[in-house]
């Protein structure tokens, strides 16, 4: 009886898997991109993301955030010794509860996301990292949700303002603004982490706050009207965690299909072309059909979006007026 023929996702996977079981691709290696593959193989994107997610369907490949798709740390084949085990558990040796802080707790816990997402975070991964039992750490910090604090706190806690604030309203708030945006960049897991309509007692976070008041107390009107004055504070500062919300969506995404932006837009504009090929939604269909490519940038968006709301509350000073006689005007999120 004939064997069935391979599909070329199939064959993909096989030389891949005969690598990792091999030796030759190890655990936490990064394997070859969706682009790379279509490359190598000669094969269409679909074809090389149903490959790379067949290994991970198999537990041979996981996906980490910013970095790409690596081999599974289960999928590792095991040496013929037989003190593998006991050399595995003594990788990482024990510290004494001494050396702890919650500074460094917090730090182990950044890196932690910084690589692999907020949701690699654990008290158990934390205290894997830093070679203590699990059950150390909650002398210093009072569980996940304390953790989380001290993490924010130290991300924030990067944010360094100049000594020499810049002379008018509007470079100071972009200076801050601007600092921001970094630290997101720096840690993405941080917007998400972030609550605007339950804002978290960080004290790293004061004097940037402190700041973007100030700063925008000199703006006519404003410094009289302090509902009027915290609500463009919030909204400046939801418009910069919303566009870095993104950063790590984006990231989760690449890493799990193995696609770029850029790549996952190819895949994707047959069907546009298609929902939009009817002429009803002509500026909509000139998108897909112009000589020039739009750039998704989240840095572009995150400055055209700021100047422009600087531009509305340095015009219209009173945009948290409110009509008194409104049945609505004080509603809860």
């Amino acid at each position: 009886m004939s064997q069935p023929v391979k599909t070329r996702s199939q064959e993909i996977v096989a030389e891949l898997r005969r690598s990792i079981e091999a030796g030759e691709l190890t655990a936490g290696e990064r394997l070859p991109s969706t682009r790379e593959i279509t490359q190598r193989w000669g094969v269409a994107m679909a074809t090389a993301t149903k490959a790379l997610s067949e290994l991970q369907r198999e537990g041979l490949a996981r996906a980490v955030p910013g970095v790409g798709t690596v081999v599974a740390e289960s999928a590792a084949p095991e040496p013929p010794s037989a003190n593998h085990t006991r050399r595995l558990q003594t990788t990482r040796r024990s510290q004494p509860d001494g050396a702890l802080t919650r500074d460094r707790i917090a730090a182990t816990a950044v890196a932690i996301a910084d690589a692999e997402g907020l949701s690699a975070v654990s008290m158990r991964r934390v205290a894997a990292e830093l070679g203590v039992a699990t059950m150390t750490l909650y002398r210093h910090v009072a569980d996940k949700e304390a953790l989380l604090l001290a993490m924010l706190n130290a991300a924030l806690s990067e944010v360094q303002l100049p000594a020499e604030p810049p002379p008018s309203w509007r470079e100071r708030v972009e200076v801050a603004a601007r600092l921001l945006w970094s630290a997101f960049r720096a840690h993405p897991w941080g917007a998400a982490a972030m609550s605007v309509t339950r804002p978290q007692p960080l004290p790293a976070a004061m004097p940037f706050i402190e700041w973007m008041l100030t700063a925008l107390g000199d703006v006519p009107g404003l410094s009289d009207d302090r509902e009027a004055l915290f609500t463009a504070y919030l909204t400046l500062i939801n418009h910069i965690r919303g566009i870095a919300l993104n950063i790590e969506m984006e990231a989760e995404a690449e890493a799990l299909t193995g696609l770029n932006n850029d790549e996952y837009l190819e895949t994707q504009e047959p069907m546009l072309q298609e929902i939009t090929a009817n002429g009803a939604f002509p500026v909509l269909a000139s998108l897909f059909t112009s000589d020039e490519d739009y750039d998704l940038n989240l840095d572009l968006l995150f400055e055209y979006g700021m100047q422009r709301l600087l531009d509305g509350i340095a015009s219209h000073p009173e945009i948290a007026a409110h009509d008194r006689r409104h049945p609505l005007k004080r509603h809860r999120v």
